[in-house]
């Protein structure tokens, strides 16, 4: 049995956010306002989750307040080996190299993003799984990002036929934001 370590589970998370149809990928993340962001008894909760995980209480969803992601990028040295192994996998074609995707081959994820593989742009450039939320306003969302403390690593930036991207880092994780 290989030894678990963060390769291993990142590879692992990984797989799970690319399953067909997984739900993962439409989180709501909004506070509650009924308890100013606090769920309650997070023992009783959980212990209800675990008894039936159709159990989940998720207010944020049933108000419209659920986070979409977009485009889910992975850059890597071997981009062509990751998309051979998403295809092996999963049964997904990618695409050509898109240049205005920074060279990424990118597949169809369920509920109508892309997850695009590319190879690192600059020789600094570390392999790094990102994902892109859609945002109603980027500018709005990245001044909400600094003031909560992320260093903005992109300033929102357009990309011809796709809309608007931003790259936020905070606590070390790298999340993209995206305006259609």
């Amino acid at each position: 049995m290989p030894a678990i370590n963060r390769r291993n589970m990142l590879g692992a998370g990984l797989a799970a956010l690319a399953v067909p149809g997984a739900t993962i990928l439409n989180l709501g993340c909004t506070p509650d306002q009924e308890s100013g962001g606090r769920r309650g008894n997070g023992a009783r909760n959980t212990e209800a989750l675990a008894a039936d995980p159709s159990n989940m209480d998720d207010r944020n969803a049933d108000k419209g307040n659920a986070m979409k992601i977009h485009y889910l990028e992975i850059v890597t040295p071997d981009a062509d080996a990751a998309c051979a192994l998403y295809s092996a996998v999963h049964g997904v074609t990618f695409g050509e190299a898109d240049q205005n995707l920074g060279g990424a081959r990118t597949a169809k994820l369920a509920g109508g993003g892309m997850l695009g593989i590319r190879a690192p742009l600059r020789p600094t450039e570390k392999p790094v799984v990102r994902p892109y939320l859609l945002v109603d306003d980027i500018q709005a969302a990245v001044a909400a990002a600094a003031e909560s403390g992320a260093r903005i690593a992109m300033e929102p930036t357009e990309i011809a036929g796709y809309g608007q991207f931003a790259i936020v880092i905070h606590g070390g994780i790298e999340s993209g934001l995206w305006q259609l």
